[in-house]
């Protein structure tokens, strides 16, 4: 089971606009510490700026209870087809998993948008569990914005 490549996907629909999401998501995840102060606490550029592929963004996040950190590259924003790709660079969720890619997507059927999340990963051993509170963060993460964006 190590090493082999897996992946979760998760989507959600969105009534507070997709396009929306991908603003804050792609251009504005420092604002998000202030959407999801529970989840985010803080987002900060390393290198480059956000919004730009090949910056170096890092996040201050709590998943199940434990603040962890998170370092990733922007690899890829396509503003046309609403998506981003996050490529994990340091982090606790790297002792678990190695090459985590972390991509959101928005696409809108028959009239609704829908998020859906991506993860992409190789288990380091074969009884290290998937990781399921990670997609379930982004499930509960993007209802969060949806709940403040309507208020």
């Amino acid at each position: 089971m190590a090493g082999l490549p897996c992946k979760l996907v998760a989507q959600v629909a969105f009534k507070a606009g997709g396009d929306v999401f991908h603003y804050l998501m792609a251009k504005r995840p420092q604002h998000l510490a202030n959407v999801t102060p529970g989840k985010i606490q803080s987002c900060d550029v390393l290198q480059g700026s956000y919004g730009t592929d090949g910056s170096v963004i890092q996040w201050k996040y709590t998943l199940d209870g434990k603040e962890e950190t998170a370092k990733q590259a922007l690899q890829d924003i396509d503003e046309e087809k609403k998506t981003v790709t996050y490529k994990m660079l340091e982090g606790e969720l790297l002792q678990l998993y190695k090459n985590m890619i972390i991509i959101f997507h928005v696409e809108t059927k028959n009239g609704v948008d829908f998020i859906t999340w991506t993860i992409t990963y190789e288990l380091i051993s074969a009884d290290t569990p998937h990781p399921l509170s990670l997609i379930k963060f982004f499930i509960e993460f993007t209802k969060e914005i949806e709940t403040h964006i309507f208020g």
